[in-house]
């Protein structure tokens, strides 16, 4: 532990499963305090467990980024349990796929409010915070850089076929960081996106007859990604493979540490060199 991040409370959300619990443990091991957010308590809890064991601290705010109050709610634990707020990832996402003629209004709208609406709705609710916050800190003479990272993908940058809703979402966000940038400029806020090539979750790995699904608030959604079309993927990746939890997490933490302080309203592709 280098303790770049030594005393900021980071908030994840989506981090009890997946990139966001490594993404939560990442931003612990460098001293951070962690607000984990999971759809589901049990991961939740799971990943402010792990978070303890490495000797940092965490609390868990359970519940849907897309319902009413939540994002006041979200904030507020980090106020409450820390005392402040240095750091948002807008990490929360699923995918719910079909072609455009076969997309209902409901997959539609159930996408763009969990890609785009919750992080909206979260920088919103953080707004008041960080703008006393920075005017203290202006008053004092004092140059604090807090952090937003939001999670795109290149689905978002390229488009790709079947993911109207997700391409869509996800080249949202990067218009919502470009304006945030430059709306928090003054509170001296970096933020940065990074989006994501192919990286192996339960999102990504399928069964070969494509019955995997996942559970959202009592929806059964399937998921996965052919494992042929994984492979022909992969082979297309010029580092010869699909990336880690891990190694996305690394890529968030570089627009959290100390040397992104004068980097702000960009994106960043990790994914092995891969573009569509």
């Amino acid at each position: 532990m280098t303790g770049k991040l030594d005393g900021r409370v980071a908030l994840v959300s989506g981090s009890g499963r997946g990139i966001g619990r490594e993404i939560a443990l990442k931003l612990a091991s460098e001293g951070a305090r962690v607000v984990v957010n999971d759809l589901d308590a049990g991961p939740a809890n799971e990943t402010a467990e792990a978070v303890r064991a490495m000797g940092a601290e965490a609390v868990v705010c359970a519940g849907s980024v897309t319902a009413d109050g939540f994002a006041e709610r979200f904030i507020k634990t980090g106020v409450d349990s820390f005392g402040g707020l240095d750091i948002i990832v807008n990490n929360a996402g699923y995918t719910w796929d079909s072609v455009v003629q076969k997309m209902s209004d409901e997959q539609w709208q159930a996408i763009i409010d969990v890609h785009l609406t919750a992080p909206f709705r979260i920088l919103r609710a953080a707004q008041p915070i960080i703008s006393a916050k920075a005017k203290e800190e202006a008053a004092a003479g004092q140059e604090v850089f807090r952090k937003v990272v939001n999670i795109s993908s290149i689905a978002g940058t390229g488009g790709n076929a079947g993911q109207i809703n997700y391409s869509a979402a996800k080249a949202g966000i990067l218009g919502v960081t470009r304006t945030m940038a430059k709306e928090w400029g003054r509170y001296k806020v970096n933020v940065n996106a990074v989006a994501f090539g192919p990286i192996r979750t339960r999102l990504t790995e399928g069964s070969a007859d494509g019955d995997s699904t996942i559970k959202v608030e009592e929806k059964e959604i399937k998921v996965g990604v052919n494992p042929d079309l994984l492979s022909q993927m992969e082979r297309m990746i010029p580092l010869g493979r699909v990336g880690t939890p891990e190694e996305a997490a690394g890529a968030v933490y570089l627009f959290c540490s100390p040397e992104s302080n004068f980097i702000s309203g960009q994106h960043i592709i990790c994914g092995g060199g891969f573009v569509i």
